[in-house]
């Protein structure tokens, strides 16, 4: 049980003769065990902070070949992005053989790629005058990028809000590009 001392007033030499005082107790313990009670029931029906993830669609597992149709889309609505390796991002807008702007490297962050994803999706939205027929953005990690750029420009395309873009394979045209000091595209 837990007490309270006051400690007493008497006890010296002499004088007169006081009466002792008793120590004045209090219980605590019905304060701890509300206290305890109080943090159990905050533990239980609080929840816990969930992880935030960001959903991804994946296509449907087709063992038919034959079954996948190319779509064609307007070039003017895509955007390429290719990841490469020390944290180097290169654009081109359109089909690689002809593109209608770039490839031209960038950096990750607002005064980067995320300036080029704005000012093209505000493009395409003039070309299209429907939300429905957006940007379109196509991202392409080389073999030396990394997770995290990946995951930057994952980022990116939220902060942006793209509604519409795919992971796809990086074509041996695309890793010249990369690897190379020029930005001018192979002819065909």
């Amino acid at each position: 049980m837990a007490e309270l001392n006051t400690g007493d007033s008497g006890g010296g030499k002499g004088g007169k003769v006081r009466s002792k005082k008793q120590n004045s107790k209090v219980d605590l313990t019905a304060m701890v065990d509300l206290a305890f009670l109080l943090i159990t029931f905050f533990m239980l029906t609080t929840s816990l902070s969930k992880p935030q993830s960001m959903d991804l669609g994946l296509p449907d597992k087709d063992d038919d070949p034959t079954k996948n149709k190319d779509i064609k889309v307007d070039e003017n609505r895509t955007l390429t992005v290719l990841l490469g390796g020390d944290n180097k991002v290169k654009y081109y807008v359109g089909l690689l053989a002809n593109p209608i702007e770039g490839p031209k490297e960038t950096t990750y962050g607002k005064d980067g790629i995320r300036k080029t994803l704005l000012s093209r999706k505000k493009k395409v939205l003039e070309y299209t005058r429907t939300e429905k027929k957006g940007l379109i953005v196509i991202i392409k990690p080389s073999k030396k990028s990394n997770y995290r750029n990946l995951i930057d420009i994952l980022d990116e395309m939220a902060i942006a809000d793209v509604p519409t873009y795919a992971i796809v394979d990086i074509d041996p045209a695309e890793v010249k590009i990369l690897e190379g000091s020029n930005t001018t595209p192979p002819t065909p």
